[in-house]
């Protein structure tokens, strides 16, 4: 059974989407270290396929690019997939017709190519009564609506840079080594009401649970998640950063400095999401009377650093809701 899924535009995210979605499908990758399988460990609700596709999910890709140059550099991506990999259908320039034989379409290209990508020839009718999955930052429900017809399904999501699957390079003694993060968390707009809620439901969290978490929250929200979680790791950086220089400050290499501050920052997320543990409880069982942890609270909050966080994701959703605003000319 399964659906085809089509991704428009597909660039660093269309890449990460779709190679988390092909990842996952693969039986011999399904599970974590843990042990426990991928999707679940990410988003409660959702299951790691197994057996024949069902109609919730993919069965065949489609990656849309407008140069040829990009789909050879597309296929060997997708090629070190493994099979599934190399069974996804790269093409240039064939936007109307991939999209003719689609279910399912993501669309991940550049904002300000939206609308000319949607205004094609034919390109209504090819999405009438399918699921539009939009990423474009700034763009709304209303505008993606009136680029397609009332029957196409428009749905919006965000999800955040760690979604993707980025080299690092360890040393000038090694190569460049490829790593998996999907660690994302992706904002979905909710679903319309329809006769295939569900089935578009379980769609969309699996395709974005394969990259990291998921949830669904009113478009209005979006503006605040764009700060939060798509600003969010710019800013869990500065932090990081910081605290590894303050390790530097008092003689520790950088290197390890690095790693200390990094896994402590890892350890405490997990607690959260994992254990269900509120901050306040992690922070108030590091602290000890008259120790080192209170001494340093005490300095932070001397420099407003909590205020500070929290104008900062304040300030930048205040931009955030200029982002898809038409320029004023002057």
């Amino acid at each position: 059974m399964g659906y085809t899924l089509c991704v428009l535009g597909c660039g660093t995210m269309g890449i990460a989407i779709l190679s988390g979605v092909i990842d996952s499908l693969d039986v011999n990758s399904s599970l974590l270290r843990n042990g426990f399988p991928k999707w679940e460990s990410h988003t409660p609700g959702t299951l790691t396929p197994v057996g024949t596709p069902d109609a919730s999910t993919p069965s065949r890709f489609i990656a849309c690019v407008s140069r040829e140059e990009s789909a050879k550099k597309l296929r060997a991506i997708f090629a070190t997939l493994g099979s599934l990999g190399e069974g996804v259908e790269v093409v240039a320039s064939q936007n109307l017709q991939s999209v003719q034989q689609a279910d399912v379409v993501i669309l991940c290209c550049k904002p300000q190519l939206a609308h000319s990508i949607l205004g094609e020839a034919g390109m209504k009718e090819a999405l009438d009564g399918k699921l539009l999955i939009s990423i474009l930052a700034g763009v709304t429900m209303a505008q993606m609506a009136g680029w397609v017809l009332p029957s196409t399904k428009v749905i919006r999501a965000m999800p955040n840079t760690p979604c993707k699957v980025r080299k690092y390079h360890l040393s000038r003694y090694t190569s460049w080594t490829r790593y998996q993060i999907r660690e994302g968390m992706t904002v979905v707009s909710t679903l319309p009401s329809s006769a295939d809620q569900e089935t578009d439901r379980n769609i969309i969290l699996k395709i974005f649970s394969s990259i990291g978490r998921c949830r669904f929250l009113d478009e209005k929200h979006f503006d605040a998640c764009t700060a939060l979680s798509g600003s969010g790791p710019a800013f869990a950086c500065i932090f990081l950063e910081a605290m590894a220089d303050g390790g530097v400050m008092m003689g520790l290499p950088r290197a390890e400095a690095l790693e200390l501050a990094a896994q402590t920052l890892q350890g405490a997320a997990r607690m959260v999401l994992q254990g269900g543990a509120h901050p306040a409880q992690i922070k108030d069982a590091v602290t000890t009377p008259g120790g080192c942890t209170i001494a340093g609270l005490l300095a932070l909050e001397d420099g407003r650093v909590r205020s500070t966080i929290a104008r900062g994701i304040q300030i930048a959703t205040e931009h955030a809701s200029k982002l898809g605003q038409p320029t004023k000319k002057l």
